[in-house]
């Protein structure tokens, strides 16, 4: 009980020390007051003091402060007594001296402010925080010091002076960190930056020649976007008139390398980076008295191209003469002799090359040039396992090459399309394909198949041929590889197909008679084994090709033209309309059309085919509509 009074009395006597001390600093002050009032008051007369007698009997009625502070301390004293119930009206006891713990500075933000006085009073709010750190007075000042920080920081921002202004919302950030100011200062830093940069990667590529190409980080964008961001950079204005003058003299460059074409293109390009035209119309003068000069020059170069086999830069002479109002009689006779001289474009028979696309996300389908030439389409009379639909045999000459695809097109081919478009194909609509069930060997429709299931309905893998297309579906693919490619792309026409997969061979098979090498084609061999151990009833003797069901695409052998599966994989559909036979078929090998036919032509073997159906000059016939899990498609361009 002695000890738990002792604490109880011993706290008493820090509050009391501590309101005594604050006691005494008041009265300190206010004697101080009444010091400098009897100072003013006092005055001096004939050098004599001059002493109010009533200032006199006021020091007698009020007693000095030593003496009130002195009666203060005795109250405080006799009511800590009667606080601790001492039972004595009086209480006694030596207190000992107490001083403020010392600030530790690691303790306090470290922060300062610019402004001497301000940074005064923000130290000197620290240092009273450390004591009442939820004081809500301290915190009030504090949120008053914010306001005159942050009107600092807003007019540092106003003439420019990131470097001050940032400084200053540091020190926000450290007690105020959601005020607005700090986003706007982190915005104009980030835009000067962004300028600076912008700034930097312009003159680069204004140095290495990238003036408006490619797009989005060439000089004359890069300028712009500087601009964007600061409307009256000088150094941006000026950049986008170097990249206008760079312009002028690489348009002049082109001219003397014979590329009118993008010389012109170059000063249309110039106009869209400074609108100047008296300095293009004047450059473009230029380039023309020069082009003239090179007339004689380019006719001849024509020919010398020509006999040289060099018929790129033969056509493009020709174009240039033709740009240049050359006589069109002349222009005509070299076309000729160029046409005569090449029969595949600037292409070689059996060259693989694709188109490319800015705009598709990924490549377009190898394609192959198939060599002009002539062949006997349809089967001969006499032939095992033929039907009445392949004759009569007749001949079909191809005055020109064409390209085909290499393989059918795949999944992954498709998806482009799809995703680009958003294309939803016929068996989508309908619901519906036609699927395969290993474990019966049954061929049924199955609801909810599109192009993106396999033959069995499970998920197809990327490079397997796309199946369960519709010849609609087929034909909206070519026509978006068209737009995409600028090209010509279709569907080939029968004519085109069979001379493709025949590779020169008038045989049943393009491979020669009856059973091929193993692995050649994906069609039905008696060595094949189902999922379920199965084995085909129908198929090629002593033959296996590994796969049951579409095998990836170029899996086994191309045929000689550099074709793979055109007897195999996948059945394809082709541009005609069906016709029950060759009987006024087209001889040039153009697809043979009827207006507003539904039915059209399948060529080619597949997966599950026989070899009666694996033949050359097989054919089927399909409705526009119809999706199955042995139909494919590939396509062709024409060069």
């Amino acid at each position: 009980m002695k000890t738990i009074s002792s604490i109880l009395a011993f706290s008493l006597m820090v509050c009391s020390a501590s309101s005594l001390a604050q006691d005494t600093q008041s009265q300190d002050d206010n004697q101080t007051e009444a010091t400098e009032t009897l100072a003013t008051e006092d005055s001096t007369v004939d050098g004599q003091s001059n002493v109010d007698p009533e200032a006199q009997d006021a020091d007698q009625v009020n007693p000095p402060a030593d003496a009130a502070d002195s009666t203060q301390e005795d109250r405080s004293v006799r009511r800590l007594g009667d606080m601790v119930r001492s039972g004595s009206s009086e209480f006694s006891m030596d207190i000992p001296t107490i001083s403020a713990p010392q600030v530790d500075p690691a303790s306090l933000p470290n922060v300062s402010l610019p402004n001497a006085a301000q940074d005064e009073v923000l130290q000197e709010l620290l240092r009273r925080r450390v004591f009442s750190p939820n004081s809500e007075q301290i915190q009030a000042e504090l949120t008053d010091l914010m306001d005159e920080v942050e009107a600092n920081a807003q007019a540092a921002l106003a003439v420019g002076d990131l470097a001050q202004a940032q400084r200053l919302v540091n020190v926000i950030e450290e007690f105020e960190p959601d005020r607005a100011v700090i986003d706007q200062v982190a915005d104009e830093v980030a835009r000067i930056e962004d300028v600076s940069i912008a700034l930097e990667n312009a003159t680069l590529a204004l140095e290495t020649g990238n003036l408006v190409a490619p797009e989005g980080t060439n000089a004359s964008a890069l300028f712009r976007q500087v601009l964007t961001l600061d409307s009256e950079n000088a150094a941006a204005q000026q950049g986008l008139e170097n990249v206008f003058s760079a312009m002028l003299e690489r348009a002049v460059e082109q001219s003397q390398e014979l590329d009118f074409e993008s010389a012109e293109a170059t000063l249309n390009d110039a106009l869209t980076v400074v609108d100047n035209p008296s300095a293009v119309d004047e450059t473009r003068a230029e380039i023309a008295r020069f082009r003239e000069q090179y007339l004689s020059d380019l006719d001849d170069s024509v020919l010398q191209s020509i006999e040289r086999g060099d018929y790129d830069q033969a056509d493009g002479a020709i174009t240039r003469l033709l740009a240049l109002s050359y006589p069109r009689d002349r222009i005509d006779e070299l076309q000729g002799i160029l046409s005569d001289a090449r029969l595949y474009g600037s292409l070689d028979p059996g060259q693989i090359f694709s188109d490319e696309s800015d705009t598709m996300l990924g490549p377009a389908p190898d394609l192959v040039v198939v060599p002009a030439g002539t062949f006997m389409m349809g089967s001969p009379d006499n032939e095992d396992d033929r039907f009445d639909n392949e004759g009569p045999l007749h001949r079909v000459t191809f005055q020109r090459g064409f390209a085909l695809s290499r393989t059918e097109i795949t999944v992954a081919d498709f998806e482009l399309f799809v995703n680009a478009t958003g294309y939803r194909t016929d068996a989508e609509r309908s619901g519906e394909s036609r699927v395969y069930d290993p474990r019966t060997g049954r061929m049924d429709m199955q609801p909810g198949m599109t192009w993106r299931n396999d033959y069995t309905g499970e998920q197809a893998d990327p490079d397997l041929p796309v199946i369960h297309v519709s010849w609609n579906d087929a034909r909206a693919y070519v026509n978006w590889l068209g737009r995409e490619t600028g090209r010509t792309y279709r569907l080939p026409s029968e004519a085109e197909f069979e001379y493709a997969l025949r590779a020169g061979s008038q045989t049943p098979y393009w491979w020669g008679e009856g059973s091929p090498e193993d692995e050649t084609e994906n069609v039905t061999g008696d060595r094949d084994i189902s999922p379920t151990n199965a084995n085909w009833n129908v198929a090629f003797r002593r033959y296996t090709d590994g796969f049951w069901g579409p095998a990836p695409v170029a899996s086994l052998r191309p045929n000689p033209f550099g074709f793979y599966d055109m007897s195999g994989n996948v059945m394809e559909w082709v541009e005609d309309c069906w016709h029950d036979s060759f009987v006024r078929a087209p001889d040039d090998g153009s697809s043979w059309m009827n207006p507003g036919c539904d039915r059209h032509v399948i060529k080619g073997g597949a997966w599950s085919s026989t070899p009666a159906m694996s033949r050359s000059a097989f054919r089927l016939l399909g409705n526009a509509s119809t999706a199955d899990m042995r139909v494919g498609f590939r396509v062709a361009r024409d060069l």
